[in-house]
């Protein structure tokens, strides 16, 4: 029986933010004083189900939130809305209630669509710091295996001093779905990736575009407190990854890229309010 709402509660410790800014090779934030950035908190309070509770592409498919409408159900991560409300400090102790705010069924041109939206409150010393709701598809289970997809060549396009290029490889890949304990097999399973789902490659995490996105942000000295993104085609390991993002103000409009320049994710990002 999949539960109506899950709590996890865990002292977070520097090292799982350590690992992310190396795995990133960003600027890792003072931890004492800074907290964790924006997004950062994806490397904490973690599900962590048993092997034998995993379906076949890697998911849970019980015991878990979200868990598939039905068995065979492929999943995607659509996007999501992240607020920060303030610092997740490390050395403390923090919360994670995790429930499921409405679950749409729809048809599209693949078959049924069941759209997810998941909440995830996280608390510490008795107050709210990050909202975030995840944008969650499932597809029907396939009546035929996928044809397979070859991989084409990218053609590099000229970057531009507010680009920041991300050099994607199944090793980074791997880390990082090592680091957010997610086991879906097409981030690492090159076989799988190819032979039952179709793609051409290994598929580069929706959540780490956000983050590539978010990180585009911070580069330039300034502190996020929100993001609003979308995943809108899948991006490959062998297509690279380009982040950029652009505008002032309160608001800075991203992108995510390949290296070909074909747009696979945008996100809308707030900035902390620093007039006194």
């Amino acid at each position: 029986m999949t539960p109506e709402v899950i709590d996890r509660t865990e002292m977070l410790r520097p090292e799982p933010a350590i690992a992310l800014g190396r795995l990133l090779g960003v600027e890792e934030p003072d931890l004492k004083t800074e907290g964790l950035p924006l997004l950062w908190h994806w490397v904490y309070l973690l599900e962590r189900p048993h092997q034998a509770d995993l379906g076949a592409d890697g998911h849970p498919v019980r015991g878990a939130l979200p868990a598939p409408p039905e068995p065979g159900c492929r999943r995607m991560a659509a996007g999501g809305r992240v607020t920060r409300f303030g610092p997740l400090m490390v050395g403390r102790e923090a919360m994670r209630r995790t429930e499921i705010v409405s679950t749409t069924d729809k048809h599209g041109r693949t078959g049924r669509l069941t759209f997810v939206v998941v909440r995830h409150t996280i608390s510490q010393d008795g107050n709210v710091k990050v909202v975030e709701e995840q944008d969650v598809v499932y597809r029907d289970s396939p009546t035929a295996p996928a044809a397979r997809a070859e991989a084409v060549e990218v053609t590099p396009v000229s970057l531009d001093e507010s680009d920041w290029p991300v050099p994607v490889d199944p090793t980074l890949l791997f880390r990082f779905s090592a680091l957010t304990y997610n086991a879906h097999r097409i981030h690492y399973d090159r076989d799988y990736a190819r032979d039952v789902e179709g793609y051409p490659g290994l598929v580069t995490h929706g959540p780490l575009q956000a983050l590539a996105m978010a990180e585009s942000v911070r580069r330039t000295g300034t502190t996020a407190t929100a993001i609003d993104y979308r995943v809108v085609a899948p991006l490959f390991d062998h297509q690279g990854l380009v982040a950029r993002s652009a505008g002032s103000g309160s608001l800075r409009e991203a992108t995510i890229r390949d290296l070909g320049g074909r747009v696979t994710a945008y996100g809308r990002i707030h900035l902390e309010d620093t007039r006194q």
